[in-house]
Formats: C-alpha cells, sequence, structure tokens
C-alpha cells in the first residue's frame, strides 16, 4: 500500500498574484466569454514565442486536433503522418481523427524525440507532415531534418505541449514548423487551469485556426479583405452567420486570459529554475545504473526522467517499491504512459509486430518513470528523492 504522496508531480502553479488578478478582473462585471484579454494574451505569447500568430484555445489536446484540421483543408483525401509512438495520446488521436494513418519512428533516449535518420525513413509520396513532439522539455529538432523536410515540401508541426521555452540553436521550437501547439494545464511551464496555443506564422493558417476554433464562423477573422470577399461570395448570407467549415467550439475563456497575462510574466524565471533543478538531479544520480546522457542543450525540463540503463525486472520494482514508501509520487513509462502502440485506441491500427521493433520506446516503457519537478521543489527535496533512487539500485 502506498504512503502519503510528500513528494508530488506538481505543486500549485495558480499562485495568490494569479487569483488576485482574477478577482479583480470579476470585481469589474466583465464578460467572460473570449474577449479582449484572450487576445491581448494570444499577441503576449506570439511575441514571447517569435512568431506572428497565436490562437488561445480550450486545451493542448484541441489545438493538436485543429492542427490537423489544418492539414485536412491541404489534403482532404489524406494521406500519412509520421509521429512518435511516446507522447501524448491527442497527437496520435488528432491523426487519426483527422483521416490521416500514423506512421511510427523510434526515439532517441538522449532526446526522447524521434530519431531523424528514423523519420527519413518513413517519408515517402504519400506523407503529407511530420508530427515532432518535444518530450519534457528536450528537443530532438535537427538541421537535417529541417532541410528534408523542405526539399520534399512536407509540413512540420510542432508539439511543444510539455516544453514551452525550450530551443533549437537560438529560437524557440514551436518557431519552427508550419504550425506548433502549446498547453497550458495544471502541470506545465504555466498554466491557465486547462488551455492551449496553437502558433503559426502562416496568415492563411491562422486565419482558418480562429474559424475552426469557433463553429467555422468566418465573422471571427477581423481582416477586412478577407471579410470582402467572403461577402461577395455570399451574398445569400447573414454575414454574421456564415460557417466556413464544418468546425467546432474549442475557445478559452477571459478568465483564462488574465491568467496567462499573469504567468507569462514570470515563465522564463520559471523555465530557468527548472533546468537547474534538472541538472543538479543528473549530477547527483548514479549513472551506473541510471541513464543521465540527456541532451540538455535549449532543453526546458519538464520532470525528472528516470530510466534503468540496462533491462532488471528485479531492480525496477525494488526501486518503485522505495518511491512508494518514501511517498515520491511517480508515472511509469513517462510521457503518455510509454509506448502508445500498446495502448487499445490503436489496435485497429498498427501490425502488433510493430510494437516490439521500437527498442528504445519499448525499454521506456518498461524500465522508465518521470518524478515531478516544479519551481518550488527545493534542494533538500531534490537530494531525498535522489537518495532514495540511488539506494535503491545498490
Amino acid at each position: 500500500m502506498k504512503n502519503k504522496i510528500l513528494y508530488p508531480l506538481m505543486k500549485n502553479n495558480i499562485v495568490k498574484k494569479d487569483l488576485n488578478a482574477i478577482i479583480r478582473f470579476l470585481k469589474k462585471d466583465p464578460i467572460l466569454t473570449q474577449k479582449d484579454n484572450v487576445k491581448k494574451f494570444e499577441k503576449e505569447w506570439s511575441k514571447w514565442l517569435g512568431v506572428k500568430y497565436s490562437v488561445f484555445v480550450n486545451s493542448g489536446s484541441s489545438a493538436n486536433l485543429l492542427q490537423l484540421q489544418l492539414l485536412k483543408l491541404k489534403y482532404p483525401k489524406g494521406g500519412e503522418v509520421v509521429v512518435p509512438p511516446f507522447t501524448w495520446s491527442s497527437d496520435i488521436s488528432s491523426v487519426i481523427h483527422c483521416g490521416f494513418k500514423p506512421v511510427f519512428a523510434d526515439i532517441d533516449l538522449n532526446t526522447l524525440g524521434m530519431n531523424t535518420d528514423l523519420i527519413i525513413s518513413k517519408i515517402n509520396k504519400n506523407t503529407r507532415a511530420v508530427f515532432l513532439s518535444y518530450i519534457q522539455g528536450f528537443n530532438c529538432l535537427t538541421d537535417k531534418l529541417l532541410h528534408n523536410l523542405k526539399k520534399k515540401k512536407i509540413y512540420l508541426i510542432e508539439d511543444v505541449c510539455e516544453s514551452h521555452g525550450a530551443k533549437f540553436k537560438s529560437k524557440k521550437l514551436g518557431s519552427y514548423g508550419w504550425t506548433s501547439s502549446f498547453s497550458f494545464y495544471y502541470a506545465h511551464h504555466i498554466s491557465t487551469i486547462e488551455g492551449g496555443m496553437i502558433c503559426t506564422n502562416d496568415k492563411n493558417a491562422y486565419h482558418n485556426l480562429l474559424m475552426l476554433r469557433s463553429h467555422g464562423m468566418v465573422r471571427e477573422v477581423k481582416d477586412k479583405s478577407f471579410q470582402l470577399e467572403i461577402k461577395k461570395k455570399y451574398k445569400d448570407l447573414n454575414t454574421q452567420f456564415i460557417f466556413q467549415f464544418p468546425a467546432y467550439n474549442l475557445r478559452n475563456t477571459e478568465i483564462g486570459g488574465v491568467l496567462g497575462l499573469q504567468q507569462i510574466k514570470r515563465l522564463d524565471k520559471n523555465i530557468f529554475k527548472r533546468t537547474k533543478n534538472l541538472k543538479y538531479f543528473l549530477n547527483k544520480l548514479n549513472a551506473e545504473f541510471f541513464f543521465t546522457g540527456f541532451n540538455l542543450v535549449g532543453s526546458s525540463n519538464y520532470a525528472f526522467n528516470v530510466i534503468l540503463k540496462k533491462k532488471n525486472n528485479k531492480i525496477m520494482r525494488k526501486i518503485l517499491s522505495k518511491l512508494d514508501r518514501e511517498g515520491i509520487e511517480y508515472r511509469m513509462g513517462s510521457a503518455g504512459g510509454g509506448n502508445q502502440l500498446r495502448q487499445p485506441y490503436l489496435k485497429n491500427h498498427i501490425n502488433k509486430s510493430d510494437i516490439v521493433k521500437l527498442k528504445n520506446t519499448e525499454h521506456i516503457h518498461f524500465y522508465s518513470f518521470y518524478i515531478g519537478n516544479y519551481p518550488e521543489l527545493s534542494l533538500k527535496s531534490i537530494d531525498k528523492i535522489i537518495n532514495t533512487l540511488n539506494k535503491a539500485v545498490i
């Protein structure tokens, strides 16, 4: 039986300053549905990330779904999308929902993201996009991949949902692809309770995202030339109720906008502290038993990923037992629970023989877990976690 959790995966990311900002806002007797604060947050986020356009939605999963809906507008007959087997389910689900076939490439342990050469080996005439997930703050983007995608005119879609602020070279991840998604869930670097963002430099994609987010309504696009073109095309329709696409209602609220504007002020500081914690953690972890060779260049850590170097079920059980006794919360299999090909939602979309071919993902599935890292985590607490892990393998 597990003891009381003393070292949780996450402490509350909504602080008193955030709540005070919401209270001040509510005292004005405001409109609560999507309005000025949402727009301000979108502009601030675009500026912080280094892109032209951002669209605030109700979750990172919704952001993923709309990215694939955009791709569907480009390729209504479908095709293939290369996706990671080690990611959150919504990446792969969005591919399936939008009529594309997911094709999987194994990961590298040092980035936890898809291996560039394996991605390229999966590309063929039916490939429409590569959906690259940056797992737990590590970068897996390479010049070689960017060059190949540009040469073959294949879209790059970035999932940055748990890697806010991570960089490749001098630019933040999420500013390289055709589109990118972020999550502002409770445990992430920045939280709007629930929420997500889709980012792009493509003006046409931005207009389509605005409509797809809000029932497909044309009036969501404030561009005058676009509106004039639509009015000419649909003269028999009320311009306030023209629905361009079969779409959704995935909007966020003004409260989410207020929270986002508050939290973005301390985002860089929080990222710095998380990364500092990770380096401290890895420097003290027993490198004989645990994998510590992560690529930390440009990283923006989300959690302490603990991977046994060698397969050993006995040691794994011993480690988990000690974590339970010490009240240290963890998640087996790390991001999304490990190998997504083992999940029931994919049973009709894969060959069972493909599961074991993903050697690194399979290793993560059975011999890895993550432990919470957050700005408030003290060095004393990190030492306790490290000592528990190191003692378990002796």
